[in-house]
């Protein structure tokens, strides 16, 4: 799929250099980047991401919210 992506003319230029000190594409640096940003709010960037959020979902020992929890003499929860 291709859409199109608008770059001031200093930032393109950063960005191409940055391409060639890695020795890789624009296209990679973007691959990169969105995956990054993807991943910082959570979202799954494959489906074996998908699966591995799904696992560790399904691990998390469920609490009851009505018991509440038990807390030290000095305030601290146990």
């Amino acid at each position: 799929m291709r859409k199109l992506i608008e770059f001031d003319d200093d930032t393109f230029d950063k960005l191409k250099q940055l391409g060639r000190d890695r020795m890789g594409t624009l296209q990679e640096l973007a691959d990169e980047a969105f995956a990054d940003l993807l991943k910082k709010h959570g979202i799954p960037i494959d489906l074996r991401d998908a699966l591995r959020k799904s696992a560790r979902l399904r691990d998390i020992p469920k609490q009851n919210p009505a018991t509440p929890k038990r807390t030290s003499k000095r305030g601290r929860k146990t």
